[in-house]
């Protein structure tokens, strides 16, 4: 099999046949970028979220997190149930600050 890398994106895919195969493996590595920035800029929202000490911030933040985890869902970039368990844990941190 043969092989392509990608030096931009850090990526190998097999070399495709058919045009449409070709366009398939371009679209996959966008997509693929798309996913991950979609995936990291969530942690990061998480993880400010989780470090906040300040209840009313933290409320704010809350309605926001639950929105970008309710689109990722919905594009199948996380799972439903992972969605949930992170809300649910997003808002007991929520309930425990004073």
């Amino acid at each position: 099999m043969d092989y392509k890398f990608y030096s931009q994106k850090n990526i190998y895919l097999e070399m495709a046949n058919h045009p449409s195969a070709k366009k398939r493996n371009r679209q996959t590595i966008v997509r693929n970028e798309t996913n991950k920035y979609y995936a990291k800029t969530m942690r990061n929202a998480l993880k400010d979220l989780r470090t906040s000490t300040s209840k009313k911030e933290a409320e704010e933040m809350l309605p926001k997190m639950n929105s970008m985890l309710d689109k990722l869902t919905k594009k199948n970039i996380i799972h439903k149930k992972k969605a949930a368990n992170l809300k649910s844990s997003a808002e007991k941190h929520v309930n425990s600050l004073k």
